[in-house]
């Protein structure tokens, strides 16, 4: 508590120290252009020019003495800045308040900072989920799955799914008392949060893709807390554990609604305008967005930033989270806009895999069906979603082989 209000304090003599240089710099300039104030600034000038050459040495030396009023006011500006910075930069916590300048590597051995550093631990914002989470958590990481009574059958498969594969650090945010009890009953790891009658209102009674766009919310407390967190939708078979496949060096890493390496790790688009004769070939980027319902993300201030851009947005108009998660992320600055400068990584489609691309291509391909199996599959393209989570646990775990071979590549 004592680090925190030295800290505090600290930013507060930042902002003094700040307006005090730039209350010095407006003084100088009015001292040197007004020398006897403003009402008779007129006045003097009008002696002067009648004075002859006397005025004219004046006029030099005032000159003069602006020049160097000048200078010292574009320093006094630099200081300034480089305070501004500090102050950000101490506000986000961060040691490296110098920023310390290197040179270039040789020709194609340099690198860019890929990770940004993670936040600094606050047990104070929720001391119950904080303790629940020193007791399951392996290596500063989780996976969370919100849910709610409409969700139970699903919830069930998933967690059938953790349990055998031995994941420990698995925690199930019980949005309603049917799952509460349900997790209890079942030895399953959960977290209720307190009553909020904006998330409850969602929270009780929404479907799979209203309780998903909560998480957004929900989240953010676990960031708080210093722990990386793996976030899956019930709508997930887990097959292997994800943390043993996971990069960690993005602030973002998620998997893609992609079904083929074009569209899932992106390619050039060309756009044909036949019209514009010699320029009618635009080319444009394009990937498939990346999957609101399974995503990682380490706890950086990029990533706090992320959640609380989505939040904000979804609560103030009807939205798909999982579109409004992808116009944040990509999304570049520009002009009355500051785009979010968090890093990103999307994830390998046949290790975390989309249900078009399982049965599209995978179900489809003798080859594939015996070598690839997948970390997770996440049945996010078929609204038969629990029948479909059924044939993946038949196939992957159980063996058998015709399993998914009832099912259409689309939804009827």
């Amino acid at each position: 508590m004592a680090g925190r209000r030295d800290r505090t304090q600290q930013l507060r003599g930042s902002r003094i120290a700040i307006a005090i240089l730039v209350g010095i710099i407006i003084g100088c300039v009015c001292a040197f252009i007004f020398p006897n104030g403003v009402s008779n600034s007129s006045l003097t000038v009008n002696e002067r020019v009648q004075v002859g050459s006397s005025s004219c040495e004046s006029s030099k030396t005032l000159k003069s003495d602006f020049a160097s009023l000048s200078e010292k006011n574009k320093e006094l500006k630099k200081q300034v800045r480089e305070l501004t910075e500090k102050l950000r930069l101490a506000e986000q916590g961060s040691s490296d308040i110098a920023r310390k300048q290197i040179k270039a590597g040789p020709f194609g051995t340099v690198k860019s900072l890929r990770t940004n550093p993670t936040i600094l631990s606050d047990e104070s914002v929720n001391p119950r989920l904080a303790k629940i989470l020193k007791s399951i958590a392996v290596d500063k990481e989780v996976i969370v799955a919100l849910a709610n009574a409409n969700v139970k059958a699903m919830l069930e498969v998933q967690i059938a799914s953790v349990k055998r594969l031995g994941i420990k650090n698995y925690l199930v945010v019980a949005l309603d008392d049917y799952v509460e009890s349900f997790c209890k009953q079942n030895d399953v790891a959960y977290y209720k949060r307190d009553p909020d009658k904006d998330v409850d209102a969602v929270g009780k009674t929404g479907g799979n893709h209203a309780v998903s766009g909560l998480k957004f919310r929900v989240l953010r407390e676990f960031l708080q807390l210093g722990y990386g967190v793996l976030l899956s939708d019930v709508d997930i078979v887990f097959l292997k554990n994800p943390f043993s496949h996971l990069y960690r060096d993005s602030d973002v890493e998620s998997m893609s609604d992609g079904h083929s390496n074009m569209t899932a790790y992106g390619f050039n688009d060309v756009f044909d305008e036949p019209a514009m004769g010699w320029a009618r070939y635009a080319h444009t980027m394009r990937i498939w967005v990346f999957n609101s319902g399974f995503f990682y993300l380490r706890p950086t201030v990029a990533s706090v930033e992320l959640l609380d851009r989505v939040a904000e947005r979804l609560s103030k108009a009807k939205l798909w989270d999982q579109a409004v998660f992808n116009e944040e992320l990509f999304y570049p600055s520009r002009p009355e806009y500051v785009g979010l400068h968090a890093s990103k990584r999307v994830m390998d489609m046949y290790e975390f895999m989309n249900s078009k691309v399982l049965f599209k291509t995978v179900r489809k391909n003798e080859e594939m069906k015996k070598k690839v199996r997948p970390v997770i599959v996440h049945v996010n393209y078929h609204p038969d979603k629990l029948n479909r989570m059924r044939a993946v646990v038949e196939f992957y775990v159980n063996g058998k082989q015709d399993a998914l071979d009832s099912f259409p590549d689309g939804s009827e």
